[in-house]
């Protein structure tokens, strides 16, 4: 991640919200999600379960479920996603944009080869013969370390274990060298080891082929490690954004630092003003407010320490912190964390 990043914007979300209507209600899963993705570029989504990271993924790919609705802006390349019809989407889908999805142990067809689940794409896309989709599968395999003859295509997944799969996964999400990659969780249910293989894997490959990656994800310290910027979610909304390493070094919104203080690597790196040791684990008190019942005005309003009477009037919006590198650092708050918090 030494070279300078690259300016052409590849998805732009625009004030983009998804409704789900709920009897004669509705509610929005997200909401006001402004954010652009570059060529080449590698975004970290983070925020705890319930957040938005997923929905906001899959309203890029097209794969909301049929209730859900996205108002708003949403292109691809210049394309309009959110009005584009199913049969043009199922044309990008594999081709253009790709995803690595959350559960390596249920994402892959039981009931077909991992073989023929590799090449499907390729015969889809690309129009390539069986013999030559098959031939590519099995170079896909060996560059994402399952090699032959132990690894062949005939094997189905449950003949393979979690991390196995997951390499499946990454084979088929890279098999037409997609602009756009989005890994949901990529490491969840793998062991520490595995985990470092599959992330190192994607690193590789992503270097390799210049695709642009969008990473959700739990773990603050693969984020601090792959991504170039990053978005913190919290309640549906974006509350903090910029280059991750100036994130890492402010965190001007509350919850940013709370979601930091709470996980291990951020404690990690997160010190005391005042003693320069690395602080203890720290819970947010309260819960995440129900999608039905958000109030008017901030929403991490109630679980934070530093609210004042002007955070329950409006719903702040994205203002300038700081600009690194030409990466605008934005905060959704009235009142920004002043200081650095990691050393």
């Amino acid at each position: 991640m030494t070279a300078p990043l690259p300016k052409t914007p590849l998805l732009e979300m625009d004030n983009m919200s998804v409704e789900l209507p709920f009897g004669d209600r509705s509610a929005d899963i997200v909401s006001g999600i402004t954010l652009t993705l570059n060529r080449g570029e590698r975004l970290g989504v983070v925020g705890e379960s319930g957040s938005g990271k997923s929905i906001t993924a899959l309203a890029a790919m097209g794969l909301l479920p049929e209730r859900m609705r996205v108002r708003g802006g949403l292109r691809f390349d210049g394309e309009d996603l959110a009005n584009k019809p199913e049969a043009e989407l199922c044309k990008m889908r594999g081709r253009r944009m790709a995803m690595i999805f959350q559960e390596p142990m249920t994402a892959l067809n039981p009931v077909k080869s991992i073989g023929a689940q590799i090449a499907e794409g390729r015969r889809l896309h690309l129009g390539e013969s069986r013999a030559d989709a098959e031939r590519e599968a099995r170079r896909l395999l060996d560059r994402v370390g399952l090699p032959a003859p132990r690894f062949n295509l005939d094997l189905y997944p449950h003949q393979l274990s979690g991390g196995q799969r997951q390499r499946v996964m990454i084979a088929m999400a890279i098999a037409c060298e997609p602009d756009l990659l989005i890994a949901d969780e990529p490491t969840t249910a793998l062991d520490v080891t595995v985990q470092a293989q599959i992330l190192d894997l994607m690193d590789e490959l992503i270097d390799e082929t210049g695709t642009a990656l969008m990473l959700i994800t739990h773990d603050l310290g693969v984020v601090s490690e792959m991504t170039d910027r990053i978005a913190v979610m919290y309640a549906g909304r974006i509350v903090e954004t910029g280059r991750t390493e100036a994130v890492f070094h402010r965190m001007a919104h509350p919850y940013a630092r709370g979601l930091f203080a709470a996980s291990p690597h951020g404690a990690a790196l997160v010190r005391s003003h005042a003693t320069g040791k690395r602080q203890r684990l720290a819970a947010i008190p309260g819960v995440v407010p129900d999608p039905l019942a958000r109030p008017p005005y901030c929403t991490f309003a109630d679980r934070c320490a530093f609210v004042q009477d002007d955070c329950r009037q409006a719903i702040p919006g994205l203002d300038f912190i700081a600009e690194n590198d030409g990466i605008v650092h934005r905060a959704a708050c009235l009142h920004p964390r002043e200081g650095e918090v990691v050393s």
